[in-house]
Order: C-alpha cells, then structure tokens, then sequence
C-alpha cells in the first residue's frame, strides 16, 4: 500500500470545512481530513489565501476526477501531486 494523499484547494475557509464535513458522506472515507490554510507566495493579506483539503487514500481507491469535480461544487479544484 502507498500513502496516497489527495489535495483539494479551496477559495475560503467555509468552503474548505463544507468540503472536508461532506468527505465521508460523499466517498465514504473514514480518516478525518485536514484543513490547512496556505498563504499565497509574497502576499501577507489573509485575503490572499488559499484553503486546502488534505484527504488520506492509503487504499488508492478514491477517483481523482470524482473529487476534482466534487471540489468544484464550491469552485475548488483537486491539485495533482
């Protein structure tokens, strides 16, 4: 088994928690995601920033284009490794 992590990268901080809250209801995953807010290079504005998902797949079995598209529901996308 590989430590498969998937990251999504979210606008704002409410959207990043709907997301990570609807996880296990849409995919069924069981391991707590992480929210992590990542301020964009050179910006200090806490405006500026992005919110991510961290979502563990040690399975390898969560589609990639499924959570990308889930991760645009709130105009998100998942980011490749």
């Amino acid at each position: 088994m590989s430590d498969v992590r998937h990251v999504l990268v979210l606008p704002d901080r409410d959207a990043a928690e709907a997301v990570a809250g609807a996880l296990a209801g849409r995919f069924g995953t069981e391991e707590e995601p992480a929210v992590v807010r990542e301020a964009l290079a050179g910006d200090d504005d806490a405006e500026d920033a992005q919110w991510l998902v961290l979502v563990g797949d040690e399975q390898g079995r969560l589609d990639a284009a499924a959570l990308d598209a889930f991760a645009g529901e709130w105009d998100g996308w998942r980011e490749e490794p």
